[in-house]
């Protein structure tokens, strides 16, 4: 199993924005983007769904700015994954017009071993992965982007 792209970029945000938020400042798409080389219109549709999902909350304008709406304790990273991937079958028994697939229990057992992968997921919670250097670093990176910024803004 891989994950998606979309999955990796919403738990880069997810765990971004519980660090970040601590400091009550402003987290920017762009910022996030920058951090983490993603092209911007994708991030947009990967912030869109986390609020969709009631994690995260989007404001657009000129003092707009991403920030996380949940205890980053109360959020279990399986609920995440499988929020984000859609809950796909691991194999379309029906696109290969399979002989076998009305007794086939392959479908079964992926479908058991992906159920035991989010079971698994849950365990961790986002405060879970952002303990220790992990948190640490993050802190470091908002605060370099919002420096930076600021330089930046003064010199224009």
């Amino acid at each position: 199993m891989r994950l998606t792209r979309f999955s990796d970029i919403g738990l880069r945000v997810l765990i971004y924005l519980s660090r970040t938020d601590a400091s009550r400042t402003t987290v920017t798409v762009a910022e996030v983007a920058s951090q983490f080389d993603i092209p911007q219109n994708h991030l947009v549709k990967v912030v869109g769904h986390l609020a969709k999902a009631g994690w995260v909350q989007a404001l657009r304008g000129r003092n707009g700015g991403i920030s996380l709406v949940v205890e980053p304790a109360s959020l279990r990273i399986g609920v995440v994954l499988r929020e984000l991937e859609g809950d796909p079958e691991l194999v379309n028994c029906e696109a290969l017009s399979c002989r076998l697939s009305a007794d086939c229990l392959l479908r079964d057992a992926l479908r058991a071993g992906m159920d035991a992968f989010y079971e698994a997921m849950n365990r961790y919670s986002l405060a879970d992965l952002v303990t220790g250097n992990t948190g640490e670093q993050i802190i470091r990176m908002h605060r370099s982007f919002t420096a930076s910024s600021l330089s930046a803004a003064a010199a224009g």
